[in-house]
């Protein structure tokens, strides 16, 4: 049981939030991945330990998450913009059909179980990871982005797995830009950019199709929990700044492998739960 109304309760909830939300902004302007990466894994275990039912768990920490990095990758992405590395053009280019992927994740997060959405989130995560560890010898993909349709179709996959892994888009759009010899500053400036495309529409999608869902925690509007988004967005939206500065005085390799070791940690503790949930 959500036990909202015990004192003791809030408060390590609040300590918990605040931590979360200290670490995600921080990673949000280091990384550009809105923080997301950081916000869902934790959230589904604080939800796990407060006992909500595991069939919605996972839809409300991604609605959730989706909700707080919306002011996130606002303040990230002025911040790269200011020291232009994000790729306007790109933006453009990528706008509607990542808005078209966002759209079908959204609709589809709505039909499967959380328990898929953790394995979605998990396997993307570690492939990632594992690219972004080789540095690099990394996957190459080309000396540029593809022509249409390919170039959309990119987008469009971008949208969809974010959304349902309820990240800004970093996650993937870093690596596939890298892949595609984007350097990887402009890479995490844009990513930042794209969270925003992502978040906005995707936290309406998971609001709408949990109206009237059942066995949600108390404060939640959908899918999106309140008391996570109050809590969490004031640290986040007070450190990402800190974290675009620091991204612009680190070494280009080390914000690669910061970016890729963390995605592997995570990848990790969400398997786990895949894994015990299936047994």
């Amino acid at each position: 049981m959500f036990g909202i109304e015990d004192p003791t309760t809030l408060v390590l909830w609040a300590l918990a939030m605040v931590t979360v939300g200290a670490f995600a902004g921080l990673i949000a302007g280091l990384l550009g991945v809105g923080g997301g990466i950081v916000i869902v894994p934790a959230l589904y275990i604080v939800l796990t330990a407060v006992n909500i039912d595991e069939l919605i768990r996972m839809h409300v920490a991604v609605g959730t998450s989706l909700a707080i990095i919306i002011p996130t990758s606002i303040i990230s992405a002025r911040s790269h913009y200011k020291r232009g590395s994000v790729d306007v053009p790109l933006l453009k280019q990528w706008g509607p059909p990542l808005l078209g992927g966002v759209v079908v994740g959204a609709f589809v997060a709505s039909l499967v179980s959380g328990l898929v959405l953790s394995a979605i989130f998990a396997t993307i995560a570690i492939l990632v990871s594992a690219n972004m560890l080789r540095g690099d010898k990394g996957w190459r993909a080309g000396e540029a982005l593809p022509g249409q349709p390919a170039r959309g179709a990119i987008a469009a996959f971008i949208g969809m797995i974010s959304t349902m892994m309820g990240i800004g888009g970093g996650t993937l759009s870093v690596p596939i830009l890298t892949a595609y010899s984007w350097p990887i500053r402009r890479a995490v400036g844009t990513a930042a950019a794209i969270g925003v495309i992502i978040a906005i529409p995707g936290a309406t999608g998971f609001l709408i199709s949990g109206l009237g869902a059942d066995g949600r925690p108390p404060f939640t509007v959908g899918y999106i929990n309140l008391i996570g988004v109050a809590l969490i967005v004031p640290t986040t939206m007070l450190l990402a700044p800190y974290g675009a500065k620091l991204a612009h005085t680190m070494a280009p390799g080390r914000l690669q492998a910061a970016f890729a070791i963390f995605l592997g940690l995570t990848a990790l503790r969400m398997w786990y739960d895949v894994a015990n949930a299936m047994m």
